[in-house]
């Protein structure tokens, strides 16, 4: 019986590596790998809808899911995580010490609704009291002019959101002072070029450290989207695709784990993932709808309560229906 064929684009990480290298097949299909940065993958997925499987911003994800609908399904297989703390870059002459001083400021993003963006004000709002109205926001290219939302947005007019100049970037304006503050993914390249600009967490990982015993929550960014005519075909794809990179992951904790030979270029990670592993439990990058409730329950208020979804969304809303409950022995 032939095999279905599938494209597949999303970052070659540690934790997706074992499918790109054919160590881990999609049971069923014939596999053509595009590995490719993440914004590259949500520009195609969203604007073109070019991959059958791909990495798709779960905040953009929502955003248009809670509205016409995506022509992506998600399966909770969560490939990017990461704590935001240390995405938040101050202009250190604008007597910002705290993150309660980011009340009023103005403040730069790439994407009002990427996700790294939405964790950020979700966190001020519940742990500093600061309220995405508080401040003003200008969004467009990190370090190339003319970078634009990804979706459609539908804030209300209390959100004070302006594209900057499609000539100009987000880096320069946070060097020049037209920024106070700046919300990144990624570091500017002008934070390591003037000593005038700093993190507002300079020790973000002891923050983030503490915001996960606070509240047990490990910000997932990314989740993989799989072409929704393509599931209404073949009722059996997502639990396939989502088993593979769930075994992928395993490799990949296998591999972490390994101290006779180290398959990381640092010369304690072992080490390291015994850290980690001491605070977040021993499947401290987690799939799963249940296991990750928490993060889920959060993104959806964070998006709703934001103004990016239409609607407050529920795991139904989001996931294949058969990735809720799958096979045990």
């Amino acid at each position: 019986m032939a095999k279905l064929t599938i494209s597949l684009a999303c970052c070659d990480y540690d934790r997706t590596r074992a499918i790109f290298d054919g160590r881990v097949q999609i049971e069923g299909c014939e596999v053509v790998c595009c590995p490719m940065p993440p914004e590259e993958a949500f520009h195609r997925a969203f604007k073109y809808e070019e991959f059958d499987v791909t990495e798709l911003s779960f905040s953009s994800y929502m955003n248009v899911q809670s509205r016409d609908g995506s022509p992506y399904i998600g399966i909770p297989a969560f490939i990017s995580r990461l704590f935001r703390h240390s995405s938040i870059y101050i202009r250190k002459d604008r007597d910002i010490s705290s993150p309660e001083d980011l009340k009023g400021k103005t403040i730069g993003v790439p994407e009002y609704q990427m996700t790294a963006a939405m964790w950020v004000r979700g966190i001020l709002k519940d742990e500093y009291g600061i309220n995405p109205e508080d401040c003003q926001w200008r969004n467009g290219g990190l370090e190339e002019g003319g970078r634009e939302e990804r979706a459609p947005l539908h804030l209300p007019s209390e959100i004070d959101l302006q594209s900057i100049p499609k000539t100009e970037t987000l880096a320069q304006h946070l060097k020049q002072g037209k920024l106070d503050a700046l919300i990144s993914a990624r570091a500017p390249s002008t934070y390591h070029e003037d000593q005038n600009i700093d993190r507002l967490f300079p020790h973000y990982k002891k923050a983030e450290q503490e915001y996960y015993r606070k509240t047990k929550m490990f910000p997932i960014m990314h989740l993989v989207g799989i072409r929704r005519s393509l599931v209404e075909q073949h009722p059996w794809l997502p639990v396939n695709v989502y088993n593979a990179f769930v075994e992928a992951k395993k490799i990949c904790y296998e591999e972490m784990s390994e101290v006779g030979h180290l398959y990381q270029t640092t010369p304690w990670p072992v080490y390291e993932l015994e850290q980690v592993r001491e605070l977040m439990g021993n499947d401290h990058w987690r799939y799963g709808i249940d296991e990750n409730s928490a993060e889920i329950d959060a993104m959806t208020r964070y998006s709703y309560e934001q103004h990016l979804s239409a609607r407050r969304l529920t795991p139904a809303d989001l996931f294949a229906e058969s990735t809720f409950e799958l096979t045990k022995l």
